[in-house]
């Protein structure tokens, strides 16, 4: 398929250093500008309406007041894991966490990710130790 006029080349952006920082999208920025100097006039309706007892403006209160909570501190033991065979034993111990009703499964599975970084540094920091090894035996 021949490249259309004006496109960016394939796996280059028309803006590499991406959005700054802070940068509001046109949107917000409007948003922002109608409420300008009526935002503690609207606030303060929606407390007036959630106290009057309106389901939507409780919920939004609620929500601003007591945000959801993204995930919370678990406390589970996982056996040692000093070398990559220890996954195994690892993985087994949050299945039968999930089975046993300790962990939920979204955890276990957030869980397993941990264990798989550790297992990987495990095996970058072995992998490490011998390359230094063959080079002072002088076999490179």
């Amino acid at each position: 398929m021949p490249k259309e006029e004006g496109q960016f080349e394939q796996g280059r952006s028309g803006n590499p250093a991406g959005r700054p920082k802070g940068a509001r999208n046109r949107a917000t920025a409007a948003l922002e500008k109608i409420l300008d100097g009526d935002a503690e006039a609207i606030l303060n309706k929606a407390v007036e309406m959630a106290k009057d007892g309106d389901p939507v403006a409780m919920r939004l209160c609620l929500d601003r007041l007591i945000p959801v909570r993204r995930d919370r501190p678990i406390t589970f033991t996982l056996p040692p894991i000093d070398k990559p065979a220890d996954l195994t034993r690892a993985t087994h111990a949050l299945m039968q966490g999930v089975a046993a009703g300790e962990i939920t499964p979204s955890e276990a599975a957030e869980l397993s990710k941990l264990v798989d970084a550790h297992v990987n540094a495990i095996k970058t920091a072995d992998l490490a130790e011998r390359l230094a090894r063959i080079e002072e035996g002088g076999l490179l």
